[in-house]
């Protein structure tokens, strides 16, 4: 029995229906380095979407490999109640360094869910230990995506995922949110005064006495297909929660280290939040890690003897692991070595232009969105219109199929193709991605469109 068959007949995979894994099995890789992976057939795939975003710095790193092999000689993990380590310390320092200005206190964790999940349970505990025991609710976007544990999948709005489960989840106040593409209220993006926040506004204004935070992925909507608004819009949001003295937590899970063009999708709107969630890029793809940053004040609700019952009991095994805070350390350290994120701005430039360049005339392409290092391409079944393509049509799946063939790694979401590589790649590797992604939607279009592929 070789490697694939045994996967099938072992391996739940997650996010896929297992039945597609007949037409097309596993792909099986050996080794990656830099953007690249190979498979045990020799086969090369450029990872553009960096292994779902976490992949920051390239595959077998060689300087994070180093700092790998230096901290596994010294200790890998020890127990986080009561005892620390020298690089979750020194990592709790960084962070509170480099992150937004009222957050100043570091809660370890080992993932993105569960970094949700402690954030929600704070802002709750909080106030139930404030006195405000009327806030047990919770306020997301249309479209979010903040994990798929119970707590953290309440605040989702993402049919695929939540759907089935909403007998057990939480009763979240769900607000509609940005949309620039789409825009109800007929701006572009170059005179958006965020006037969608209305929605926002009034929620707020009507419900606040019941509300315990609101959550949002500041700058990009990730699941939702990499929908990017204004930074006028979390501006708006900080000053409305500070009104009706609501928690605000920024899931930066995916769009934290550098996504954006900047550090911190935050920074864009040069706002900070009660709470922020980290995790991906954290540590470069290496190992499953995550923290919640949260202010003083915070903290200071829970600081008391224990006979006051105020303690935040929630904990994780591999809290604060010495390896993963190692990776993060070195991470870090590239990142200002290296100049990452002003090289980033620049190659993200590079890949928006090749592009739309691509993009031109193209009947099918509706929109081509950029942030940083992200630059996403909707899908439309009409230009004009902009009307989708229907779900079980799975055409981003096809043209992702084809892609593979062609060396490439799309992962589309839904009809939404997406750039999001490693922070490492260059010229000559944005020109196959871009050239490849293109090629492929072109092929699909002309098996399947009857030749309707550009505008006349």
């Amino acid at each position: 029995m070789n490697y694939v068959e045994k996967d099938l007949k072992y391996i739940w995979h997650p996010c896929s229906q297992m039945k597609d894994y007949e037409e097309l099995n596993p792909i099986v890789i050996e080794k990656g380095e830099g953007v690249w992976l190979y498979d045990i057939h020799g086969n090369a795939y450029l990872d553009c979407i960096s292994s779902w975003w976490t992949n920051t710095l390239g595959h077998s790193n060689k300087r994070i490999n180093e700092a790998i092999k230096k901290q596994i000689d010294s200790i890998e993990h020890v127990i986080f109640a009561n005892f620390s380590n020298k690089p979750a310390i020194e990592l709790a320092e960084k962070l509170v360094n480099i992150t937004p200005y009222k957050l100043k206190k570091v809660f370890f964790s080992d993932n993105g869910s569960s970094a949700v999940e402690i954030a929600l349970k704070m802002s709750f505990h909080y106030n139930m230990q404030k006195g405000n025991t009327k806030k047990k609710r919770f306020v997301a976007l249309s479209d979010a995506y903040h994990g798929e544990t119970l707590g953290a999948l309440s605040v989702c709005d993402v049919d695929e995922f939540n759907m089935v489960y909403k007998p057990l989840l939480l009763d979240t106040l769900r607000v509609e949110g940005p949309d620039c593409y789409r825009c109800k209220y007929g701006y572009s993006r170059e005179n958006c005064n965020a006037e969608c926040f209305g929605n926002m506004k009034k929620c707020l204004m009507e419900n606040h006495e019941e509300i315990s935070a609101v959550i949002v992925e500041p700058m990009v909507q990730g699941a939702a297909g990499m929908k990017i608004y204004s930074p006028i819009y979390l501006k708006k949001l900080r000053d409305c929660c500070d009104k009706y003295y609501v928690h605000l937590i920024a899931d930066e899970i995916a769009m934290g280290f550098g996504r954006t063009g900047k550090m911190f999708a935050c920074n864009h709107a040069g706002i900070s939040p009660d709470f922020m969630c980290l995790s991906k890029g954290i540590s470069a793809g290496y190992m499953p890690m995550s923290v919640v940053m949260t202010t003083d004040e915070v903290y200071d609700c829970f600081y008391g003897d224990y006979k006051e019952r105020k303690s935040f009991i929630h904990s994780h095994t591999y809290a604060g692991n010495a390896m993963g805070c190692a990776i993060a350390l070195e991470n870090l350290k590239i990142f200002e070595q290296d100049n990452i994120i002003e090289n980033n701005i620049e190659k993200g430039k590079l890949i928006r232009e090749l592009t739309l360049k691509k993009a031109e005339g193209l009947n099918h392409v509706g929109e081509v969105r950029s942030i940083g290092m992200i630059t996403a391409i909707e899908i439309v079944k009409d230009k004009k219109t902009k009307e989708s393509y229907p779900f079980d049509m799975r055409v981003g799946y096809e043209i992702y199929k084809i892609a593979l063939k062609k060396g490439l790694l799309l992962r589309p979401i839904g009809n939404v193709l997406y750039f999001i590589p490693p922070y490492i790649i260059q010229q000559e590797e944005i020109e196959f991605m871009v050239n490849t992604c293109f090629q492929s939607i072109e092929e699909y279009f002309q098996q399947n469109a009857g030749g309707d592929y550009t505008d006349m």
